[in-house]
This record gives structure tokens, sequence and C-alpha cells, in this order.
């Protein structure tokens, strides 16, 4: 019998990234978020009182608690746009950690479109992080607008994989790698 591994492996190309490179982008990403993004907070907010801006105590409780339930969901986001793509849906898609590095992660077991697979990595970045902080720049909510960034700079490994996605053949196919940060291109089905 033979290993499924091994049959990706002789029809696909493995592209991975480095955890500990992709760490170091998340620190890069989020100093650049922050800066982009609290610059015009900034300017926009500096007259506002500063109870409206940063809140009360139980506006932060619920920012660190919605941080964490955050994170769930982030895959979640994964998993609900990957399997709007998949064939068949959400039995393609599985949940786990990585506990080696207190990693949750999201898998789709079956090969999509390039676009589709793109639309799944960087779904959670949008919701999550582009959209709240745009949200918090119209109303003035300083931790609405950490809660972006935090989101944003959680999507780094997303966003490397899909910069080198843009990179393939539009018409080739992806397969989530079932154990590395990362995937394999299948350029022919």
């Amino acid at each position: 019998m033979s290993n499924p591994l091994e049959d990706i492996e002789s029809k696909g190309r493995k592209v991975a990234i480095d955890l500990v490179k992709a760490n170091i982008f998340a620190v890069v990403l989020f100093v650049a978020a922050a800066v982009v993004l609290l610059v015009p907070f900034y300017f926009i907010w500096s007259d506002a009182p500063t109870e409206v801006l940063l809140g009360n105590g139980s506006t932060w409780l619920l920012f660190f608690l919605s941080i964490i339930i955050g994170v769930v969901v982030h895959e979640l986001i994964h998993g609900a746009t990957w399997a709007c793509f998949a064939e068949h849906g959400w039995h393609s898609i599985s949940f786990g950690v990585m506990w080696k590095l207190l990693t949750p992660y999201c898998h789709c077991d079956e090969p999509l479109h390039i676009h589709a697979y793109m639309w799944g990595a960087m779904s959670p970045c949008i919701l999550l992080g582009i959209i709240p902080s745009i949200v918090a720049l119209c109303i003035g909510s300083l931790p609405l607008l950490l809660w972006g960034i935090f989101f944003i700079s959680a999507a780094a490994g997303d966003i490397w994989m899909t910069f080198l996605l843009l990179k393939e053949n539009p018409d080739s196919m992806v397969l989530d790698h079932p154990s590395e940060a990362g995937f394999y291109i299948l350029d022919e089905q």
C-alpha cells in the first residue's frame, strides 16, 4: 500500500515556511501595523477624552478574553472559508494544536485552487485584523485598534504563504501540508 504523502510529493512541489522566521516576521508586522495605524489614530482622536479612548477596566478584561477567543475564531474562519471551496466541505477540514509551539492550526485535506486557498488564508486577517482596525479608527476605540493590530500580526504566516502563492501559476492547485507550515503545489490534477 502506498504512502499518500509520497504520492503527493511525487505529483507536487513542497513549499514550506520556517516558523522561527514567521515569528520574526510577525513581530516586524506588529510594529509596522502599530505605526501605520496608531499614528493616524493619534491625529484623529488626540482631542478625545482619555476615558473615551481607553475605556474602563471591563473594556480591557473583555479585550483580553476576546484575544483568547479570537485565536480560536481565527482558525474557524480558515476552516469555514476553505470549506466553502472544498468539494467535501467541512469533511475536508481538521483542527489541532502544534503543542511544541503552542500554535493552533486549521488544515484542509483536499487540494484547492490557488485563489480559494488564498481567500481562506487571508480571511482571518481581513475579518479580525483589518476591518476592526478600520472601525477602531472611525469610532476612536484604542482597545479595538490594538485588537486589530494583534490579529493582523497573528496572520503573519498566512500573509507569508499568500505572498508565496502569488508567485505560482494561478491555474495550479494547492494542498495544505499535513504536518508543516506550508503546502504542495500541484500543477496537474
